[in-house]
């Protein structure tokens, strides 16, 4: 006789399309009776939704689409209510939408349907919930420093991009690529040529000697500075007019956004200063504090992937080809995992190519062994390394072991022979 699975025959789904006002709830019971249910983004909402699932005998799955961050409030309660919660893909959504209806019409009550059919079969994702996780507090300063840093950026290219070629154009070949913040600090004093020229040199030297806080001395600088602005072709602007008031507004904007990028960073060490897995990152050629943040804030716990595949995919850095018939594409990466963590980990395999004695570099040179010159396969090597780089990362953060640049498979004995070194070999993590 045909054993039946009796969890199959009472299994209750809910699917939830997330808005950001109020959510669109459909539960399929094991009848396949369906009750559609509006859901508001409040408290007593979400009390009326747990009590009439903790009613349903059955066993419960629900799954809901993510959008934005509007899916946060509604998933951690339901997850403290006792009750687990899938995710499911967005571009699985779209995609099945279309096969389903065969049109691209969207509405709530059609991705709820969608939702339910993509759970019914099984296709759906783990939820990692950053509170319930204790990851919250690492994904807002990471979040947060990410947004000031591109404040920053938008203020400084406005300042070499508008109020330096029109008020000060020779004072861009003294900027470092940092912007430093004794030059932002000497241009809000001295905002134009003018205002520098007004005074004898040495005099000048003095008071803007006052506005360095540094104890190596600028006066080579500010003399070049001097000189540069006796025969400046800056724009005759008065320093009590509107547009040098903005000026000096848009420079005071930039200090503070680097004042507050520095408190982050700060904040941040000493959040993270006593863990290990923190500890271990920075060993890794190319990653410094910001993006050992980034990774712990996005990733989590790296010991929750199973594999390092599952790491590369989870940051999008797996492969994809597409394929007909005799026909077959370009292998590429598919870029479907997180975004800003793939980002981190691109920036840290650059920087790391450019470093000495690791094997990025290494990596790096024999894929331009055949032509240096040629600028789409040193993309391929870019991305190569990158990859390489969430491998090295996901090994060291599971073993707990720190970076060493090159593997010693083997130490020659007195005798002539090698043996193999077993702890020399699992301290040597690499990819």
């Amino acid at each position: 006789m045909t054993a039946t699975d009796s969890t199959a025959r009472t299994r209750i789904l809910v699917a939830i399309d997330i808005a950001k006002a109020k959510h669109e709830v459909l539960v399929e019971l094991p009848t396949g009776k369906r009750r559609k249910m509006i859901v508001r983004n409040q408290l007593s909402d979400f009390r009326q939704l747990a009590a009439y699932l903790k009613r349903l005998d059955g066993a419960l799955e629900i799954a809901l689409e993510p959008t934005a961050d509007y899916h946060r409030n509604l998933a951690y309660f339901l997850k403290t209510q006792g009750f687990e919660v899938k995710l499911v893909s967005s571009i699985a959504v779209a995609r099945t939408r279309e096969a389903l209806h065969n049109s691209w019409d969207k509405n709530d009550p059609k991705d709820a349907q969608v939702i339910l059919h993509l759970l019914r079969n099984g296709n759906t994702q783990y939820f990692y919930d950053p509170v319930i996780e204790q990851t919250n507090d690492l994904q807002e300063l990471s979040k947060t420093h990410f947004q000031v840093s591109l404040r920053k950026t938008r203020v400084r290219h406005s300042l070499l991009n508008h109020y330096l070629p029109l008020y000060f154009p020779e004072a861009e070949r003294f900027l470092s690529n940092s912007w430093s913040h004794w030059f932002a600090r000497l241009l809000i004093e001295f905002p134009t040529p003018q205002a520098i020229t007004q005074l004898p040199e040495n005099e000048f030297i003095e008071r803007a000697s006052q506005l360095l806080k540094r104890k190596q001395s600028k006066a080579a600088i500010l003399r070049a500075l001097y000189a540069k602005a006796q025969e400046s072709v800056a724009l005759p602007v008065p320093l009590e007019s509107q547009a040098i008031a903005t000026f000096r507004l848009t420079l005071a904007q930039h200090l503070e956004l680097c004042r507050i990028r520095a408190e982050l960073e700060e904040t941040a060490h000493e959040l993270l200063q006593d863990r290990l897995d923190y500890q271990i990152l920075p060993s890794v050629p190319g990653v410094g504090p910001i993006i050992a943040l980034t990774v712990l804030a996005e990733a989590g716990d790296l010991r929750r992937f199973g594999h390092e595949r599952q790491f590369l995919k989870f940051c999008g850095l797996d492969l994809a080809t597409s394929q007909s018939g005799a026909y077959r594409g370009r292998t590429q990466l598919s870029k479907r995992g997180n975004s800003r963590l793939r980002s981190a980990l691109w920036m840290a395999a650059r920087r790391a190519t450019h470093m000495q004695e690791n094997t990025f570099r290494q990596k790096f040179s024999r894929y331009l062994r055949s032509d240096p010159t040629n600028t789409d396969l040193r993309r391929k090597a870019y991305t190569a390394c990158t990859a390489k780089m969430a491998r090295t990362i996901y090994g060291l953060i599971k073993h707990q072991q720190f970076y060493r640049a090159y593997r010693e498979d083997a130490i020659p004995e007195p005798g002539g022979r090698t043996r193999s070194h077993g702890p020399l070999r699992q301290a040597a993590v690499v990819a």
